[in-house]
C-alpha cells in the first residue's frame, strides 16, 4: 500500500475505474450471447432486438476505450452477418 496521499487516492480512484469497466465489459459479452442464442433458436423478431442492444452496448465499450474501436466493428459486423443469415 502507498504512503502518500496522491498514491493511495491514485489505487483508489484505479480500482473503481476497473470494477467499472469489468461491468461494461461484462454487460456487453452478456448481450452478445443473447443476440446469439436467440439467433440459435430461430427468433428473428427478438434477435433484431437483441442486435440492437448489443451494437448499442458495444459502441459504448468502444467509445469508453474498454475495447478498441477495430475490435468493436468486428464483434458488430459478426453480429450483423449472422442476423442476415438468419433473415434470408
Amino acid at each position: 500500500m502507498p504512503n502518500i496521499k496522491s498514491a493511495v487516492k491514485r489505487v483508489k480512484t484505479s480500482e473503481k475505474r476497473r470494477a467499472q469497466n469489468v461491468a461494461m465489459k461484462s454487460a456487453m459479452r452478456t448481450a452478445m450471447k443473447k443476440f446469439e442464442s436467440l439467433v440459435v433458436n430461430n427468433d428473428v423478431e427478438n434477435a433484431k432486438i437483441a442486435f440492437r442492444e448489443a451494437s448499442k452496448k458495444i459502441d459504448k465499450a468502444a467509445q469508453k476505450g474498454i475495447i478498441h474501436k477495430n475490435a468493436a466493428a468486428r464483434f458488430k459486423s459478426r453480429l450483423a452477418k449472422k442476423l442476415n443469415n438468419l433473415s434470408a
